[in-house]
């Protein structure tokens, strides 16, 4: 029996919960599913490198061979198997990663909020790329940091411009490959100076390498956890080299913050399906990726290219992008006169989307700014697209 309540409830949510906001680029996708709109926005990968097959065979086996193990409760930290074969993936030569110092999450996003509630306090100063990923920036948030801004170029992070923002900075964050949302690289010079400034300022230094797989000449960047396994904390996903929806992500820490890590998932959510650890485990283990990964950086570069080559020829001098050599992003900087929120509303008009700058940005937005991709969208598609794109633009001059 339902009973009726005269005095329907108040919420009373908590100051976090009040300040908690929706990811502009999710709200710019429920635009983006109609069919007739070509779509820029999302930083989502290309189902057709999904590998349905292998997966499905994968799943397959596990559950015949190890139903009852896959299908139980596992440990926190991650099925030790997978945790081996990542230690062994990042190790080098000189530097020996061990598995204890691997931590599996539902997704590298779980790992950001995790890296927050273990070392982010209310007031707290967190350093990031200008511009940074947006959903780094809303992790964070949560937390309540105060956010400096590092500078960057055209050739990424400028590690000099780190000791004057640095004091009492509790982490740096950053994404030296093909970043999102501009598509730069660091330079192995400046990922050097990077390591050698953050160690002797003692400030921890996050190195999220979601696309590092995806270099278009097939010649990852060395890592910069090789460099200094002490203070560098590393983060790595399956999302771009296999699928996002399998949610699998890795943090590769110094033992003493990987236990806080873990402790802190412990709460969260006991830890990252087992079943999943085990599936990417049985695909990964006689060097699929190998295999698979060039057929990825070969679709992404020649969409890369087709998107570059149509900006060529229909965007107007005065305006000017980056030209990146993996990943899935190109950062478009526009007359500074030009909004670019209100170019979108344009451009949606027209059936074109893409994501405007401002919010990938800490402090001091960058208004006439945008991020395009080109990974889920077929080279006739993105001429047709840019071509509008490009009039629009055209027009706001």
């Amino acid at each position: 029996m339902k009973i009726e309540n005269p005095n329907p409830i108040q919420w009373q949510f908590s100051e976090r919960a009040q300040q908690l906001q929706s990811s502009f680029i999710r709200e710019i996708l429920k635009i983006t599913q109609r069919p007739e709109i070509i779509s820029f926005a999302g930083g989502l990968p290309s189902p057709a490198t999904f590998p349905v097959e292998r997966m499905k065979e994968a799943y397959d086996r596990v559950l015949s061979n190890a139903g009852k193990v896959a299908l139980q409760y596992g440990p926190t930290d991650g099925y030790g198997p997978l945790k081996e074969w990542i230690a062994n993936s990042l190790s080098t030569e000189g530097t020996k990663i061990l598995p204890e110092q691997i931590l599996m999450v539902s997704g590298s996003q779980q790992a950001l909020d995790l890296i927050g509630k273990v070392l982010i306090d209310e007031g707290s100063r967190v350093l990031v790329e200008t511009p940074s990923y947006l959903g780094a920036l809303q992790a964070f948030s949560v937390y309540r940091p105060e956010f400096g801004s590092v500078a960057t170029d055209d050739h990424g992070l400028v590690p000099a411009s780190i000791e004057p923002v640095a004091d009492g900075a509790r982490l740096l964050y950053s994404l030296p490959n093909f970043q999102n949302p501009t598509g730069r690289t660091l330079s192995i010079e400046r990922r050097r100076e990077l390591v050698e400034t953050c160690a002797r300022l003692g400030l921890p230094l996050i190195e999220d390498d979601p696309y590092g797989a995806l270099s278009y000449k097939g010649e990852p960047m060395p890592k910069m956890v090789a460099m200094n396994p002490d203070g560098v904390i590393y983060m790595g996903s399956f999302s771009k080299v296999l699928t996002p929806g399998i949610r699998l992500g890795y943090v590769c820490a110094p033992l003493p913050l990987v236990r806080r890590l873990e402790l802190a998932k412990q709460a969260a959510d006991l830890h990252t399906a087992q079943l999943t650890q085990m599936v990417v485990h049985d695909v990964v283990k006689d060097g699929f990726l190998d295999q698979h990964i060039p057929s990825i950086r070969t679709l992404y570069g020649n969409q890369c290219q087709a998107m570059l080559d149509a900006m060529d020829e229909h965007f107007p001098a005065g305006v000017t992008w980056t030209r990146p050599e993996g990943g899935m992003f190109i950062w478009v900087t526009l007359p500074q006169h030009i909004d670019a929120m209100k170019l979108l509303d344009q451009a949606i008009a027209a059936r074109v989307a893409f994501v405007p700058g401002a919010p990938f940005y800490a402090n001091d937005p960058e208004t006439n700014t945008l991020r395009l991709s080109f990974v889920t969208v077929p080279p006739e598609r993105i001429r047709e697209g840019i071509a509008i794109l490009g009039k629009l633009i055209a027009a706001a001059m």
